[in-house]
């Protein structure tokens, strides 16, 4: 009985204790930081954009402007995306100022 419970308890132990993938143990500030993900434009876009400006920028729907032909720097594409311009709702509350950039980066991509 009591062989079966010391090893119950280092079974016990070493599940608690392992089970990480990287060699230490534990991960870095640094590592967890590399792995986090960036925004992903495109995926913003079809999820919040879409519906005025259609998939390619140039539905102008509602008064939105032609994305296709827009001469808009990136700068200003932030700005009007994070704080909105006319019927366009602003999205500072909706989304992070990451999440703004990759998507006016990838209104850039739009251009014809």
């Amino acid at each position: 009985m009591k062989h079966t419970l010391i090893f119950l308890l280092i079974a016990t132990f070493i599940y608690a204790c392992g089970g990480s993938d990287s060699p230490e143990g534990t991960k870095s500030t640094e590592q967890t930081a590399a792995a986090t993900p960036q925004a992903d434009g495109k995926k913003i876009y079809k999820q919040y954009c879409v519906t005025c400006h259609g998939l390619y920028g140039d539905m102008g729907a509602s008064g939105a402007f032609n994305l296709t032909t827009s001469e808009l720097p990136l700068a200003d594409r932030i700005v009007v995306i994070t704080k909105g311009r006319g019927a366009m709702t602003p999205f500072e509350n909706l989304l992070d100022a990451d999440e703004i950039a990759a998507v006016a980066e990838y209104t850039l991509e739009l251009k014809k």
